[in-house]
């Protein structure tokens, strides 16, 4: 058979083959298709060989190959900064590689403990949890707090460690359309007698718009229902002390939850849920991801506490991202190319339904030497596919004009072509 990346996607292989009895072998058809069409997904998990900087190396089959970076999450250039990585590195002399334990039975560190007392502080928060991974934590938050009966209402376009916590807590899962207070409270009113709560992010990772957070909680309090809102890719960058979204918002006091990830801005690993302190407490007895799994490596804990420190030091990163991000979208509009609803750093840049397409440009534009992830179906709609743009502060004007030279070159003209 002759595949084309049009022909399938990841949605048609998800449920297996029901005629192949051993669930470890994997669908005849899924093999071939990924045989077949190497030439796109060669595209994912590239290796590269330097650190997640502005301009990096790919390896490749014919040799490495330098790279204007848009796809890393380094939003304030945290990764290589010299005062994170000399902290990282001086725990990682004291503290040795790893915990080596689940930290309910084999404890942490004390820099796990300051690190929770620095990050409560600064999100103006009774406690926080740390997790050795943001998906974990997303999970075992909401996992930890929902039982059988009870309903968790979250956002159309919510990320799927958040909708998978929801699953395993045993609730019933519900959906809103995308920031749209109307349909929450469409959904809470079918719902009313039991135990509800409402799942938000910030800054949404594969369109880059915000939530309206005063419209959601509005609603949400009328309902008598909890909110959380996870803040993966708005902690440090939003907020006039990037404190994220919630801050933004001036919502400190009507959202009950905040979650994040350490590695977007932080630059690092793992998660935290910040929050009333008996809610956090419970959290340490019932999130399975956190009691059941090996604590973070304190030199990983040491290069957050840093990356803490130097973003509340340093508001000039903040700004010069705002200002990369601003720039960015600005002149992509002016090629004519579609961000969609980015009001942010994450910017798509939106091809439309022709998949096969999108492979076809990005290797083009790998060739060239721009780094852009392709997102494809099921990821965002089948006529939606895209190239997700991620701006930092590490971003010289230099790097974002030859990148969108580049965009200019290879993606233009075809969009052009099928307008």
């Amino acid at each position: 058979m002759t595949f084309i990346p049009e022909d399938f996607s990841l949605a048609d292989f998800h449920l297996g083959d029901p005629d192949q009895l051993d669930p470890t072998v994997p669908p005849d058809d899924f093999v071939a298709w990924r045989r077949a069409t190497t030439w796109a997904s060669q595209l994912y998990e590239p290796a590269l060989r330097t650190a997640p900087l502005p301009r990096t190396e790919l390896e490749t089959t014919t040799g490495p190959r330098a790279e204007i970076n848009l796809t890393s999450y380094n939003y304030l250039g945290l990764g290589t900064h010299p005062e994170v990585t000399q902290a990282a590195a001086a725990a990682l002399r004291e503290f040795g590689t790893g915990a080596c334990g689940s930290p309910l039975l084999s404890g942490m560190t004390v820099l796990h403990r300051d690190l929770e007392r620095r990050l409560a502080a600064f999100l103006e928060r009774d406690a926080v949890l740390l997790f050795n991974s943001g998906f974990a934590g997303a999970l075992g938050s909401i996992a930890g707090l929902l039982r059988k009966d009870d309903v968790a209402v979250v956002d159309s376009k919510s990320h799927v460690s958040l909708v998978d916590g929801a699953r395993l807590s045993g609730a019933r899962v519900m959906t809103f359309d995308h920031n749209d207070a109307g349909s929450l409270d469409r959904v809470l009113s079918s719902t009313t007698g039991r135990r509800r709560m409402v799942v938000a992010e910030g800054v949404y990772s594969m369109d880059g718009d915000r939530s309206p957070l005063t419209d959601l909680a509005t609603v949400a309090e009328q309902h008598g229902a909890p909110l959380l809102v996870d803040e993966a890719h708005s902690i440090l960058t939003c907020g006039a002390t990037g404190r994220g979204i919630v801050e933004e918002s001036g919502m400190n006091d009507r959202v009950r939850l905040q979650f994040g990830t350490f590695s977007k801005a932080f630059a690092g690993v793992g998660g935290f849920v910040a929050g009333p302190a008996d809610t956090i407490d419970y959290l340490r007895c019932y999130a399975s991801s956190y009691g059941f799994s090996c604590a973070l490596p304190a030199a990983t804990v040491a290069g957050l506490t840093a990356a803490l420190q130097v973003a509340q030091a340093h508001p000039e990163l903040r700004c010069r991202l705002w200002e990369n991000a601003d720039y960015f979208r600005t002149q992509l509009h002016s090629l004519g190319v579609d961000t969609g609803e980015s009001t942010t750093y994450v910017v798509p840049i939106v091809i439309g339904g022709e998949r096969g397409l999108l492979y076809r440009l990005g290797n083009e534009l790998r060739e060239r030497g721009l780094f852009l992830a392709p997102v494809d179906y099921p990821s965002v709609p089948q006529d939606q596919v895209r190239f997700r743009a991620s701006v930092t502060a590490a971003h010289t004007r230099a790097d974002l004009d030859e990148a969108l030279n580049i965009i200019e070159d290879v993606v233009v003209p075809q969009l052009h072509a099928r307008a």
